[in-house]
C-alpha cells in the first residue's frame, strides 16, 4: 500500500495498519532472489567499485555493505518494500504526533511515540511542537541546576559541592542512559561520577553504596509511573542508608517521572524533571531519563551535541531513498537476511571499549519492541519478526565466540561498528602500527574474512565464507556521533517494525511474569505474618515452585 509521505491523517495510518507484510509484491520478489544470493565468495565479488558504491552516510557515519549478500536487483527490491509498506510515511506519522502505539480492537497504550521530539529542538520546525516545546521546558530546567550545582548555589550541608549522582532505575531507564555515559567517559568533567543502580538484587545496591561519600552523592530516581517495584525498592535502600548516615534524603534526592506521579513530590526530591506518556523507557536516553545523569556527568554543552547528533539522523531518516537513509537501509538488510535468508540471530560487535554496554541496550531497544507475534490487527504473524541481538565489543570477542560466527553450522550475520581515531589519542607505535590502526585493521579482516571464507583441503581449516556483516564507521566516538549512532539504531528498530506491521511501542510480554511475581510476594509477605499457605500451595504451581526453592540444601 504505498502512499505519499506527506498526506499525514488518521487515514493514512489506517491504510498502513492494514498493510501485510507477505502480500506485497515486493515480498514475492525478494522471496525469488533469496533462492540465489549474491555470491561473497565468487572472484571480483570484493571490487573496489562495489566496496565504493555499497555505502550509506549521514550524521557523520559511514555504513559500508559490501559484505552483505545483495546486489543491484535485491536493492532495488528493497527499495520496493520500503515504498510499499511506507516505512518513511509512517516514520513521519511517528514524528507528527499519530497514534501508532496501539492495537486495532484491543485494549493497549494507544499513545503517540515521540522520542525524536526530544531533539527536534534543533530543527528548523518541529513536526510536534507541542511535545517539543515540553522537551525544551525540562532542557531549560537542567541547564538551571546544572548551572546552581556549578555556581555553588547547591551544596550539601556541610556547603561542599556535589561529586558523584547514582542513576536509580531499570529497563530503559539504566540499560541507554549507563551504556552512553560509560561511552563518553572520555568527555567526563573532572571530579565527577555517575552510578547505577537498577537489579532488585540488594547486593547490586550494596556495592555501589559501600564505595561513595554519600554527603557528597545525588541520587537520581527514575520511574514514569513512580511505583516500579524494583525502582522503589532499591530507592528506599538507599533512602536507609542516607539515614543511618544521618543525612536528609530530600537534599539529595532527585526524580526523573511522570507530570503528577507520586514520586512529584517536592517534600521528598530536591528537584523533579518530567518525562512524558509519548516516550517510551528503552526510547527514552535522550530525554529527561538520560539527560539528567549525562548533563551532571558529561556538563550540560555535552549533551546538547549528544541530541544534536541525534537530530541530524533523525531528518536523515526521513530520506526516501535507501541509499542516503543509513537507518533505513540496515533495517531492509536486516529483513533481507532474517526473514528471506533465514538468519535467526544478530551480532552488533564495536570495535571500542567504550562501548562496552552499548549492545545490552540495543537488546533491549530491538528485542523488546521486535518481539512480537501479532500484527496491528490482533492477528498471528505469518512471518517472523525481530531476530535475536547480541554481542560485545572487539577484539574481545575474537578470542570469545568468533570461532562460531566463521565456521559454526549456523550463519550469524553482524553489524561491526569502528572509528578511525580513538578518544583520547593516546597510542604509540608497536611494530609500526598504533594499537587503533591494529583495532580498525582487526575490524575490518573480521568482515572481509566472513564474507569470502577461506578454502583449504584440510577441512578444520576450510571457511565457507559467505556470511554477511555490514560495517558502521565514524571518526571519532564524540557526543555528537554517540547520538547520531542511538539514533540510527531507533530508527532501524521503529522502520523494521513498520514494515513487519507490528507495534514496536508497548512491551505486554513483561507484564505475565510481574503478574506472578506480585503473587508469590503476596504470599511471601503472608507467611511472614504468620499466616499458612501450605494448603494454597498444593493447588498452585507458582507456590509448589516457590516452596521448593525455600528448602534450604
Amino acid at each position: 500500500m504505498e502512499q505519499s509521505a506527506g498526506t499525514g491523517g488518521q487515514g493514512v495510518v489506517e491504510s498502513y495498519f492494514s498493510c501485510d507484510f507477505n502480500m506485497m509484491t515486493a515480498w514475492t520478489k525478494l522471496g525469488e532472489l533469496a533462492r540465489a544470493p549474491y555470491d561473497l565468495t565468487a572472484p571480483g565479488a570484493l571490487s573496489p567499485a562495489r566496496i565504493r558504491s555499497y555505502r550509506a552516510q549521514a550524521a557523520g557515519i559511514d555504513l559500508l555493505y559490501a559484505t552483505q549478500r545483495v546486489d543491484e536487483p535485491v536493492l532495488a527490491a528493497l527499495q520496493r518494500l520500503a515504498e510499499q509498506s511506507g516505512a518513511v510515511a509512517q516514520f513521519l506519522l511517528m514524528k507528527r504526533g499519530e497514534v501508532l502505539n496501539r492495537i486495532e480492537g484491543y485494549a493497549s497504550e494507544e499513545r503517540p511515540v515521540l522520542h525524536t521530539a526530544c531533539r527536534d529542538i534543533f530543527a528548523p520546525v518541529s513536526l510536534a511542537p507541542e511535545v517539543s516545546a515540553q522537551a525544551k521546558a525540562e532542557l531549560e530546567k537542567l541547564a538551571d541546576f546544572l548551572a546552581a550545582l556549578e555556581a555553588g548555589a547547591i551544596v550539601n550541608v556541610a556547603g561542599e559541592p556535589f561529586t558523584d549522582l547514582v542513576q536509580v532505575g531499570i529497563g530503559g531507564s539504566d540499560l541507554g542512559p549507563r551504556a552512553l555515559y560509560l561511552a563518553l567517559a572520555a568527555y567526563k568533567i573532572p571530579g565527577r561520577r555517575v552510578h547505577f543502580i537498577s537489579n532488585v538484587d540488594p547486593d547490586d545496591a550494596a556495592a555501589i553504596l559501600n564505595g561513595l561519600d554519600l554527603a557528597r552523592t545525588l541520587v537520581n530516581v527514575v520511574s514514569k509511573s513512580g511505583s516500579t517495584l524494583e525502582t522503589l525498592t532499591n530507592e528506599e535502600l538507599v533512602r536507609q542508608a542516607y539515614a543511618e548516615a544521618g543525612l536528609e534524603p530530600s537534599r539529595h534526592f532527585l526524580a526523573v517521572t511522570g507530570k503528577g506521579s507520586p514520586m512529584d513530590n517536592p517534600a521528598r526530591y530536591l528537584r523533579s524533571f518530567y518525562m512524558f506518556d509519548s516516550i517510551g523507557g528503552r526510547y527514552s536516553v535522550t530525554s529527561m531519563v538520560g539527560a539528567v545523569l549525562l548533563g551532571f556527568g558529561l556538563g550540560y554543552p555535552q549533551l546538547l551535541e549528544i541530541l544534536r547528533g541525534a537530530n541530524a539522523m533523525d531528518l536523515a531518516a526521513e530520506e526516501p531513498d535507501i541509499r542516503r537513509n543509513p537507518a533505513l537501509l540496515l533495517a531492509l538488510l536486516g529483513i533481507w537476511n532474517h526473514n528471506f535468508l533465514g538468519c535467526e540471530t544478530l551480532a552488533i560487535l564495536p570495535y571500542s571499549q567504550a562501548l562496552v554496554r552499548f549492545t545490552a541496550h540495543l537488546q533491549q531497544c530491538d528485542m523488546e519492541s521486535s518481539g512480537k507475534s501479532v500484527t496491528r490487527q490482533g492477528k498471528p504473524l505469518a512471518w517472523k519478526s525481530g531476530p535475536i541481538i547480541w554481542g560485545e565489543p572487539g577484539t574481545n570477542g575474537q578470542h570469545a565466540f568468533y570461532q562460531l560466527i566463521h565456521q559454526g553450522t549456523i550463519i550469524v550475520p553482524v553489524e561491526f561498528i569502528g572509528f578511525r581515531a580513538s578518544q583520547y589519542g593516546r597510542d604509540l607505535l608497536i611494530e609500526q602500527t598504533t594499537s587503533q590502526e591494529k583495532l580498525v585493521a582487526n575490524l575490518l579482516a573480521q568482515a572481509l574474512a566472513l564474507a569470502t571464507g577461506q578454502a583449504n583441503e584440510n577441512p578444520n581449516r576450510s571457511f565457507a565464507g559467505n556470511r554477511p556483516s555490514a560495517v558502521l564507521m565514524a571518526d571519532r566516538l564524540t557526543p555528537y556521533t554517540m547520538g547520531a549512532l542511538l539514533a540510527l539504531y531507533e530508527a532501524k528498530v521503529v522502520f523494521q517494525g513498520f514494515i513487519w506491521n507490528i507495534n514496536s511501542f508497548d512491551q505486554e510480554g513483561v507484564q505475565l511474569g510481574k503478574k506472578l511475581a506480585g503473587r508469590l510476594l503476596d504470599h511471601l509477605a503472608a507467611r511472614r505474618e504468620g499466616q499458612d499457605g501450605a494448603a494454597e500451595a498444593e493447588d498452585d504451581p507458582g507456590l509448589a515452585l516457590l516452596a521448593e526453592v525455600s528448602k534450604k540444601v
